[in-house]
């Protein structure tokens, strides 16, 4: 059965001429649709019991919390993004919802937050986009950015999970992520970490990203697009970037990646390259992918492309790994066959070109 949600609509949305200006150069997470989806949980998670309930939708704006919110405190938040497309016919879609409501559960239990019917999760983007279905773009490249997120809301400072919880849904017309499908550099870390053993690294919390900010700085200021993290326990292992997956291609067909050891976030993009990667017939590992191999695999010719992949970008080609030490890659690197194949296979899929063979997407609108 699907969610019934109560609708009050944003009474003063923008007008035809607002929502077009907007469109015509959306950027990436600085404009908003006119509305949201909120939804009020109370229980105890120790205790595994409570309820979601007043499933609504309400106007876009600010979230009203008292100034102990545990939120603010404890940092008990986590958060998903997908995207929904338009499709030639008009119609919107959106790609693998199911894989982001499942992994929102999995980043909650880590969390201690309340799990969230995966279908109250469908439903509630659905409401969302059908409602502000206007806001969709139709650009090459440009979709409407869903952002869910789960808060924690009890007004209360001792060291507990919340008893209360808010998961809500809003919407943000976005175009290219990077703005081009060039070659972008990222930057090495070899002061900070994302996450440890232990760790909420496989959590989609904003404490991870928070932890990241202080590392891409550092990559800013050495022109770089994006900042790489290394596991300094595992040889020097590959981990991900601050907000991307990595994968690795070579002269013999082999496709790398590093392995999922509960530090790194499981993309619902990086899975589905996996998929259509062996359905080529490609060999596609995923294992301990260190930074000497990058460094060899590049002097020799054998490593021949590196991308980048992630719901916001989709998969963006990596020229160069930059740090204090080393250069490894060339700044002429063009992006490579494997990789802007896949892309363009990945994009066809969400944006209805071809066929959907794989039954990933779901119409919201």
């Amino acid at each position: 059965m699907s969610t019934q949600f109560v609708r009050q609509p944003n009474p003063h949305p923008a007008t035809g001429e607002v929502r077009n200006a907007i469109l015509a150069n959306p950027g990436f997470g600085v404009h908003f649709t006119d509305n949201m989806i909120s939804i009020d949980w109370t229980g105890d998670v120790e205790k595994g019991n409570g309820q979601w309930e007043n499933p609504r939708l309400e106007a876009y704006g600010p979230i009203a919390l008292d100034p102990s919110a545990a939120v603010f405190h404890y940092g008990q938040e986590i958060f998903e993004g997908l995207k929904a497309y338009r499709h030639e016919d008009g119609s919107v879609w959106t790609f693998r919802p199911e894989a982001n409501a499942a992994r929102l559960n999995q980043s909650a239990e880590r969390l201690a937050l309340p799990a969230l019917p995966e279908e109250t999760f469908v439903d509630a983007v659905r409401e969302l986009v059908s409602t502000d279905e206007k806001w969709v773009p139709s650009g090459d490249g440009e979709s409407l950015y869903l952002r869910p997120f789960m808060i924690a809301t009890e007004p209360f400072l001792g060291v507990r999970p919340s008893r209360q919880a808010r998961f809500s849904v809003i919407a943000s017309p976005a175009g290219n992520y990077f703005g081009t499908v060039e070659p972008v550099d990222i930057w090495l870390s070899r002061t900070y970490a994302r996450a440890g053993k232990g760790g909420t690294g496989s959590a989609k919390c904003g404490g991870n990203y928070a932890a990241s900010l202080i590392a891409q700085m550092e990559g800013d200021a050495h022109g770089c697009s994006q900042v790489l993290f290394l596991d300094h326990e595992r040889d020097d292992a590959i981990e991900e970037l601050g907000g991307m997956n990595v994968f690795f291609v070579f002269k013999d067909g082999r496709v790398v990646t590093p392995e999922l050891t509960g530090t790194i976030l499981e993309g619902v993009t990086r899975r589905s390259i996996i998929e259509l990667a062996k359905e080529r017939g490609l060999q596609v590992e995923e294992r301990r992918f260190t930074l000497d191999e990058w460094r060899e695999g590049k002097a020799s010719g054998e490593l021949t492309e590196v991308f980048a992949c992630g719901t916001a970008a989709v998969i963006a080609p990596v020229r160069r790994l930059v740090s204090n030490d080393e250069v490894i890659g060339n700044e002429d690197d063009q992006p490579g066959e494997v990789t802007m194949s896949l892309r363009q296979q990945l994009l066809d899929i969400q944006t209805g070109r071809v066929e959907d063979t794989h039954g990933w997407l779901t119409r919201l609108a």
